[in-house]
């Protein structure tokens, strides 16, 4: 593809930029808070600014006693498709609208989309609202050239990444509302991922039994029982790190727990305790194989606790919350990565490696059935820069300019 095509794509996404930046503004100040994951209304404002572009977004909500079940409040997700000439591939970009809750610490509004020193803060500004701009915006561009183009772009909009995706692009899937031959999904501006890890969260309910703080004997502690799990748990990690990925990128499996309730009040032993954990697991792994470890390691632990003489035995629930498996790189997807590392390359001034990301996606739902993927949008070098899940998250305006220049460009060398 000729230089001038790349400068015409450029040109447009500068004289655009300002549009872009309000686009993205817009989106922000809708919460999307997941939990308690009310995200019918955002769906319904992106899909009112995308008309304003002449774009028509399919909405497809999931049915709500489907969304209740799975523990959300709503869910509606959008596919945009511009279609150009057959003989051509489909390719699909995915971002994603649910965010987890700000928290505290903020010194701009979570939700104010505001401008300081070059970058725009907001909970979603990095992940992944920025890259509704991005792919919105470098789909414009192309169509802006007015080329005989092939195939077509969908964008897909889905607001279940945080619960594990099986209600946002694994519901358009399994419900046969798309089949794109190719895709990118939101991601950081100076690498392509071509591999993820898995994920597996489990809920543990560990019962013992309740008695009054002034006799403890009469009972078993759930709370010092529980302790001895975690203990055995936590200690698994120091294994882990002798389970090293070939994967650029990813090191080593690890687990940690992040939620932990129960107990009644301060004068009575706990008699029930409720964890939830979350296993990383490298792309080398067998999801199967880790889940019966982790199971057996609480179970046996469980089995050990020593309760007071006459004391009930500790009993356990296990249930599994989400299964991610990892991302491995599908041959297809050698178009998308040299196309990005080319123009990222050029855009942004230094190599752009392909490489693994400790994180789990949404990117699996579609490699799970043959379609090739690559992740790659608006941000900086790492999670941690952009305080992605933490207070002050934020996005370099200037990243989210050049990644739609890549990306424009990128669909161009695949459709033109």
């Amino acid at each position: 593809m000729s230089q001038t095509r790349y400068a015409q794509l450029d040109a447009w996404i500068d004289a655009h930029f300002d549009e872009q930046v309000t686009f993205l503004q817009e989106l922000v100040r809708v919460p999307t808070d997941t939990p308690p994951g009310n995200n019918a209304p955002h769906a319904e404002r992106t899909a009112e600014l995308l008309h304003a572009f002449g774009y028509a977004a399919e909405k497809y909500a999931v049915p709500s006693d489907e969304v209740k079940a799975y523990g959300l409040e709503s869910i509606t997700n959008l596919i945009v498709r511009r279609k150009f000439a057959d003989g051509g591939k489909t390719i699909a970009l995915n971002a994603h609208g649910d965010v987890v809750p700000p928290g505290d610490g903020w010194t701009h509004k979570p939700y104010g989309g505001e401008i300081d020193n070059g970058a725009m803060y907001g909970r979603a500004t990095a992940v992944s609202k920025s890259d509704f701009s991005t792919f919105t915006f470098a789909t414009r561009a192309l169509e802006s050239l007015g080329l005989p183009l092939k195939g077509g772009v969908e964008l897909h909009f889905t607001y279940d990444e945080e619960f594990g995706g099986e209600k946002g692009p694994g519901w358009l899937l399994s419900q046969g509302l798309t089949r794109p031959d190719l895709m990118i999904a939101a991601g950081f501006s100076y690498q392509v991922v071509t591999a993820h890890n898995g994920c597996l969260q489990m809920e543990v309910t560990v019962h013992g039994e309740m008695a009054h703080a002034a006799i403890p004997d009469s009972g078993t502690d759930a709370l010092q029982g529980t302790v001895h799990i975690l203990n055995a748990l936590h200690a698994l990690n120091a294994d882990y790190l002798n389970t090293t990925s070939k994967v650029e990128g990813i090191t080593h499996p690890y687990l940690n727990v992040g939620q932990i309730s129960g107990g009644t009040n301060t004068n009575v032993v706990p008699g029930k305790v409720v964890f939830k954990l979350d296993r990383r697991m490298i792309p080398e792994e067998n999801p199967v194989d880790v889940e019966a470890s982790i199971r057996q390691t609480i179970e046996d632990t469980a089995a050990s606790f020593n309760p007071p003489r006459g004391g009930k035995q500790l009993k356990v629930g296990i249930k599994r919350l989400l299964l991610a498996k990892s991302m491995v790189p599908l041959a297809g997807n050698k178009p998308l990565v040299d196309a990005i590392q080319k123009h990222g390359g050029e855009l942004f001034g230094k190599p752009i490696p392909a490489v693994g990301t400790p994180l789990y996606t949404d990117v699996r739902l579609y490699v799970e059935r043959g379609i090739p993927g690559v992740i790659y949008g608006a941000g900086p070098r790492t999670v941690r820069e952009s305080n992605a899940k933490r207070n002050d998250e934020h996005v370099m305006l200037e990243d989210v300019r050049r990644a739609t220049k890549v990306v424009a460009r990128t669909l161009l060398d695949l459709l033109g």
